[in-house]
């Protein structure tokens, strides 16, 4: 799967406190592999020394075989391998196994989807949590927890959510069809290209309301002809939209 990199883009920004950072020079964020790397080497210029020894520390403890292994993927940026090269780690040349994108760094405090949790349950243990807890709750936490922090008005944890190893497809189809997210929630989604190939995750972008209307517009052009017909009567969505869809539809039956 092609991995955003909400996370990976506020770091490099330097929208992150110096607690998150310490957090993530540790390796505690769980990340898929390509974004914890890239947090990680973002990390060893940090302007802070013990943020930058920390984030070294721990680029150390990857087992080299399982880095050789990953950088063997074909999506691994160009940058990425040059860094690794620099340092001597070389693409593994045949791979033991399909290279996976879970985290290259284990924290062990992963929490396992419990079929029995509730909306309820799960608010009112996140409702106990500070910042940094909720933060690991939305990269490791349950199905649940993930559905209730993607709606956070912190934009770093529901980027969490999203760059979160446990995210699946249809949790992203549910997001995507949430009126209660950010609109910036909705434009990662949308320009991930590995979730737009999948329709519901399309239709459900063109028909909430809270999605950029530049990309709307771009996914409509996807929608087959009944969704498009029904779309172009959806008093739900923007009318530009609505008009745009409509004239869709006049085009194809002509």
């Amino acid at each position: 799967m092609t991995v955003p990199t909400p996370l990976l883009d506020l770091f490099k920004r330097g929208e992150v406190d110096r607690e998150v950072r310490i957090l993530a020079a540790q390796g505690g964020l769980a990340t898929r592999a390509q974004e914890q790397l890239g947090i990680l080497v973002v990390l060893l210029e940090d302007r802070d020394q013990q943020v930058r020894e920390t984030a070294e520390a721990t680029l150390n403890r990857i087992p080299p075989e399982a880095l050789k292994n990953f950088l063997a993927r074909s999506d691994v940026s160009v940058s990425l391998r040059e860094f690794f090269a620099n340092r001597g780690v070389v693409p593994e040349e045949s791979p033991t196994k399909p290279p996976a994108d879970d985290p290259l760094i284990a924290t062990g405090d992963e929490v396992e989807d419990d079929p029995n949790e509730t909306k309820e349950s799960a608010t009112q243990k996140i409702a106990k949590m500070g910042f940094t807890e909720r933060l690991k709750a939305a990269s490791k936490g349950s199905r649940e927890m993930r559905a209730i922090l993607i709606r956070d008005p912190n934009k770093m944890i529901a980027a969490a959510v999203l760059s979160s190893p446990k995210l699946s497809e249809p949790e992203v189809e549910a997001i995507a069809g949430m009126g209660s997210v950010s609109d910036e929630v909705l434009r990662i989604i949308g320009n991930n290209r590995q979730w737009v190939k999948n329709y519901m995750v399309v239709l459900r972008l063109c028909k909430n309301s809270k999605t950029p209307l530049a990309m709307s517009m771009n996914l409509m052009n996807r929608l087959q002809d009944g969704d498009l017909t029904r779309l172009s009567v959806d008093r739900n969505v923007p009318e530009p939209l609505r008009v745009a869809a409509r004239k869709k539809v006049v085009s194809n039956r002509g």
